[in-house]
């Protein structure tokens, strides 16, 4: 079991294994008051007033208590960011890193935005760990790219992952948990998906074009694509070769 374990651990590609690896590290470490989730959350006074920058990253990593929602959540992030890495991005890990960089900076800048404006600037208040909604993001991403993939919710029924994002919403509002938290994750999502997929088919230009430096990071192994037509046969040795 353990075996099995480690070899599937293994064989996640670099962004999910190191993803999953720092949440559930940062998560554990809460739990065990190693380390203050007082010095992860999202508080935008702390970040510019003070400099404490890492807070932009860190609220991404804790997953709050190590209950059934985080083992959820885990299974969540370890399945649709490996099936993005491995599908979607193959090849394309610096776009990849790219994705959830565009993702995190919209859902932190919709946040720290919400909590300037009137009559909501409460409900974003309360928004201090984006980690869920980073999550959501990728399953909302991945469900627009594989949108005739049939599936079953809990063998209750069946639907396309198409529908995925409005079901899984369905559940959190169902269990009494914040819809906000899923609906940003879908606005990321979203913004994402018409700027990478639809709006390069209607106009032919790509705003969200991986910035070379970020390529400069990763080495990309290239996707070798065999083709007929580049098959060429070698001539049959002279010796075959016979003349009437």
């Amino acid at each position: 079991m353990a075996q099995a374990v480690e070899e599937w651990y293994k064989q996640m590609p670099i962004i999910t294994r190191s993803y999953l690896t720092a949440a559930i590290v940062t998560t554990i470490g809460c739990s065990l008051e190693i380390i203050s989730p007082y010095n992860l959350y999202l508080n935008p006074r702390l970040i510019f007033k003070q400099y404490q920058l890492w807070r932009l990253v860190t609220n991404f990593l804790y997953f709050r208590k190590m209950d059934l929602d985080f083992l959820f959540h885990m299974f969540f992030l370890a399945r649709y960011c490996k099936l993005l890495e491995e599908n979607s991005f193959r090849g394309r890990t610096a776009d990849f890193f790219y994705m959830l960089l565009f993702g995190s900076t919209v859902l932190t800048g919709i946040v720290l935005i919400g909590g300037m404006v009137p009559y909501v600037s409460e409900s974003f208040a309360k928004i201090i760990f984006l980690s869920n909604s980073l999550t959501f993001m990728m399953v909302y991403v991945w469900s627009k790219q594989n949108p005739f993939i049939h599936m079953s919710f809990l063998g209750l029924f069946t639907f396309t992952a198409a529908y995925l994002p409005w079901v899984l919403l369905g559940f959190s509002v169902l269990v009494g948990a914040s819809a906000w938290v899923d609906l940003l994750g879908m606005i990321a999502g979203h913004a994402y998906y018409f700027l990478e997929d639809v709006y390069p088919r209607m106009t032919g230009r790509r705003p969200l074009r991986t910035p070379s430096f970020i390529k400069a990071l990763f080495a990309d192994e290239a996707v070798v694509v065999a083709r007929p037509a580049a098959v060429r046969f070698a001539a049959p040795p002279p010796e075959e070769v016979h003349q009437d």
